[in-house]
């Protein structure tokens, strides 16, 4: 058998984050882009294939193209959620090992707070979502509170173990400078906020933000050309279980059951190997059936693995280092911001701040979430 052709991220980047009522998409987007590209040392006429999501234009990959003066022979418009992007970086890997492409950009933008989309009327409702919106159920938080409430029931989880989630990702946020939000919060403070969606607390739920990322990832006989630390793909999954969460087969497991296992076995790697996770954390509930499901802990027991600060910095188990969706930044699909944490941790781009920085990170695990618990991408990365 021939030798894998591997594939590594070489440049990341974000535009403007938060409020940005001075940008759009497409300025978002470019922004990144051109970071990326520049950080990577690498030009337009270097790109030959370009991973785009979102629904803001009728074809965003043409758009961008354009925009940024591309011509790429190889596109792809995969738009599963937050997850999206976990799957770009595998379906780049995979085209760039069969000699199909040899630098692919991944983009993404969104002004989400700024035309306040979030309150936007929603599109007709399709399929089984028919069943569910004519009785007031709130999207997405309410699908998601359906989940948190059959975990608590289930396993007899508190809310307060939930907390931990946000907890844990304030004190992650506080170290970094770009973060929406860093004032530190209590357990206590979590379940004194605002009630959303019952048992979901105004805290349990992520930001809702402006922002943009990019990621260059290049076939590894391109690695001399460029100016960072490559971190190499190792391994990638994804999965779909369900569209509307009336039809997820079972509240308390998501896809991350099938798409990390994929990812860890093609790495060949296991759980204690890894230095870090990065975990969407849409709501705190999300990470703990995350965790759950890539099996880091039984069914059950998420609550006592977050539990005690483990997830936080100086913890054990160091857990969506820059803040997360939680407490950084969550344009929409906050996907690509996981990756572009986990590149630098993997460089070492914090060595500098021994606070922030995760000692010795060799590996990581990122997973992605995307639509009501629908969707789920796994990659495992690693320092070259």
């Amino acid at each position: 058998m021939r030798a894998r052709r591997r594939a590594a991220i070489v440049g990341v980047a974000e535009s403007e984050v938060g409020r940005t009522p001075h940008l759009t998409v497409l300025s978002q987007q470019a922004r990144a882009s051109r970071g990326a590209l520049a950080e990577a040392g690498l030009g337009p006429k270097d790109v030959d294939a370009l991973f785009v999501a979102g629904n803001w234009s009728w074809a965003p990959a043409l758009t961008l193209a354009e925009y940024l003066g591309l011509q790429p022979d190889y596109l792809d418009g995969t738009n599963i959620g937050g997850s999206s992007f976990e799957a770009h970086l595998g379906h780049a890997a995979a085209a760039i090992e069969a000699g199909v492409i040899d630098v692919a950009l991944i983009a993404y933008g969104s002004t989400q707070r700024s035309n306040r989309s979030r309150n936007a009327p929603r599109p007709p409702a399709s399929l089984t979502e028919q069943f569910e919106r004519p009785y007031g159920l709130p999207q997405p938080v309410g699908a998601y509170a359906l989940a948190a409430n059959r975990y608590l029931h289930q396993y007899g989880a508190t809310s307060e173990q939930l907390a931990e989630v946000a907890v844990s990702a304030r004190q992650w946020a506080a170290l970094n400078p770009d973060a929406y939000h860093r004032h530190p919060i209590t357990v206590d403070d979590v379940l004194d906020s605002p009630m959303i969606s019952d048992p979901l607390h105004l805290l349990d739920c992520c930001l809702v933000t402006d922002g943009g990322g990019a990621v260059v990832v290049a076939a590894e006989d391109r690695w001399p050309d460029v100016d960072t630390h490559p971190v190499v793909v190792l391994g990638h999954g994804e999965t779909t279980t369900h569209s509307s969460i009336a039809q997820m087969p079972d509240l308390t497991v998501t896809g991350a059951a099938r798409s990390g296992p994929t990812a860890m076995k093609m790495a060949d790697v296991t759980h204690d190997d890894l230095d870090l996770l990065e975990i969407y954390d849409s709501f705190t509930i999300t990470v703990l059936l995350t965790l759950e499901s890539l099996g880091f802990c039984k069914p059950g027991e998420a609550g006592d693995f977050v539990a005690r600060g483990r997830t936080a910095p100086g913890g054990p188990v160091p857990m969506n280092t820059n803040g997360g969706g939680l407490s950084y930044t969550h344009p929409g699909m906050y996907g690509i911001f996981l990756l572009i944490e986990a590149t630098r941790q993997l460089r070492h781009d914090f060595a500098g701040d021994p606070r922030r920085q995760v000692d010795g990170a060799g590996l990581a695990l990122v997973h992605g979430t995307g639509g009501v618990l629908s969707s789920t991408s796994t990659v495992v990365l690693g320092r070259s």
